[in-house]
């Protein structure tokens, strides 16, 4: 079935309290999805933000960001005290000031803990039960505060940084309330999350999810398996991850997370790859895999480098890891995020897993039919965009792109002026041969680059823009469904 879909971040909802969260506006949102025709609803990595607020950074690979936790549903349902006058008010409604809403969030959830953990403690101990992670996660937070925060292996205890049963033991008392409060908190997440979701499936609405190949070196991952990741003894990354440069950036990307010991991993069966899929395919009906690449051969940077330009590629793990999660977890619904330097490897294994690629319309001029962009040849096997997380808005980039590009792009779209051309391309998304299409909210709405989402290569400003209220009109409603039909889609 040829199907559409929008990415809608959580955080980029319309909520009160300064972010978007997982309350009343995320229901909205899947109403209009459904109103719509639209079938799947794309959002970024849930977990918590790391550095720059980057939820490609996250502190857990299974944990949810408690500021995506929605306040209003927890008074409702008796778990909070006050009002909604409690809840953080923004200066600027249209971006997300993390410092501020972190702050406000945090007390409220601290209440509800307080006021509500005992009632809960049935309900919380099955939860733990069943997400052994959980345990770790909420010890390795509240140690991590204890410390003011620093990173994990700058931890002044060798003890617990190294993990030593006896400081593990000695922390799990010294910091027992902290503990219990992460563990509620992770809770309350996966309760709201879950609820959502099955409101989105109940309407045919597929939750469709991103998993980073790589996590952050600060992170409880890092922190209780270190045996998985290329970490010499004082826990200091060996070589980190990365790009060389690109398309994106001349300097290449100096991602900084750790790189696997695919070695150790293979011998071992691959039980932590086995077990973070398993922990994606539970939150989500579809899983992007960013950076897809990377399974058949990486970017290695020498810990301590400035930038990506020096480095080397060594092979991945190619499709042995995909035998065993095929045999583990058998009808994964797995989408590859293939941009970048695809080449025989990347290719060969792609065929062998038969995961569908990613298609991105504003990659596609100005370089000829031999881009694999270019529109008017997608594989129907393939999800195409108009443009990422990563990318400009289409508008944006259709007022900055140069000459030949926009030329090329007006010629083969049909549009002749510059603010038309979120519509040209969002008519031509969903004419592609693609059997997913999925818009940013952004294009939908014709926005400028001050909603762009993210700026690769760049810290401070990103991750920050807001839906408005009263976007979700009964005019985009009507296109929608236009565009669903006329191109057989929904």
């Amino acid at each position: 079935m040829r199907e559409s879909g929008i990415l809608m971040h959580i955080s980029s909802l319309p909520s009160p309290g300064g972010i978007g969260t997982l309350g009343a506006e995320a229901y909205e949102f899947a109403d209009f999805l459904f109103a719509a025709g639209m079938r799947i609803w794309q959002v970024l990595p849930i977990g918590p933000t790391g550095y720059g607020e980057s939820p490609y950074q996250s502190a857990s690979t299974f944990a949810g960001n408690p500021l995506l936790i929605d306040t209003r549903l927890l008074r409702k349902s008796g778990l909070l005290s006050g009002t909604d006058k409690d809840d953080y008010v923004p200066e600027e409604d249209d971006r997300v000031d993390y410092d501020s809403v972190r702050l406000n969030k945090t007390v409220l959830l601290r209440r509800a803990y307080s006021e509500s953990a005992g009632r809960l403690a049935g309900e919380i101990a099955a939860f733990r039960a069943k997400n052994a992670w959980v345990d770790d996660f909420a010890l390795f937070t509240a140690v991590k505060e204890h410390f003011g925060n620093i990173m994990w292996s700058k931890w002044p205890d060798d003890g617990i940084r190294l993990r030593r049963p006896e400081a593990v033991e000695a922390y799990r008392e010294q910091l027992k309330d902290d503990i219990g409060y992460h563990i509620f908190v992770q809770y309350i997440f996966r309760k709201q999350w879950f609820d959502l979701k099955k409101y989105c499936n109940d309407r045919g609405i597929s939750l469709f999810g991103d998993m980073p190949i790589y996590v952050a070196e600060d992170s409880a991952d890092t922190w209780t398996h270190p045996e998985v990741f290329r970490l010499d003894k004082n826990r200091i990354p060996k070589a980190v991850a990365g790009v060389p440069p690109d398309y994106f950036s001349e300097d290449g990307q100096l991602w900084g997370n750790p790189l696997y010991r695919w070695k150790y991993l293979r011998l071992h069966g691959y039980g932590w790859w086995v077990e973070r899929m398993r922990g994606m395919a539970e939150l989500y009906d579809m899983i992007r895999v960013d950076h897809f690449i990377g399974f058949a051969n990486f970017y290695s940077v020498k810990y301590g480098m400035p930038n990506a330009r020096v480095g080397r590629w060594i092979k991945g793990p190619g499709k042995h890891l995909f035998m065993k999660l095929n045999k583990e977890l058998p009808g994964l619904n797995v989408i590859a995020e293939d941009l970048g330097c695809v080449n025989d490897r990347v290719q060969r294994l792609l065929d062998w897993c038969g995961y569908p690629g990613m298609r991105v319309l504003s990659f596609g001029f100005g370089s000829g039919k031999e881009n694999r962009h270019a529109p008017g040849g997608y594989p129907a096997n393939s999800i195409a965009y108009t443009g990422t997380h990563d990318n400009d808005t289409v508008l944006s980039w259709a007022e900055h792109a140069d000459k030949n590009t926009l030329d090329d792009a007006k010629k083969q779209l049909g549009f002749t002026d510059v603010k038309d051309a979120p519509e040209a391309f969002v008519k031509a998304l969903f004419a592609c041969e693609s059997d997913r299409v999925i818009v940013p909210m952004q294009d939908l709405l014709g926005l400028g680059g001050k909603a762009r989402m993210n700026l690769p290569g760049t810290t401070g400003g990103n991750w920050l823009w807001r839906m408005q209220p009263g976007c979700l009109t009964t005019d985009l409603v009507l296109r929608l469904i236009g565009l669903n039909k006329s191109n057989n889609r929904g």
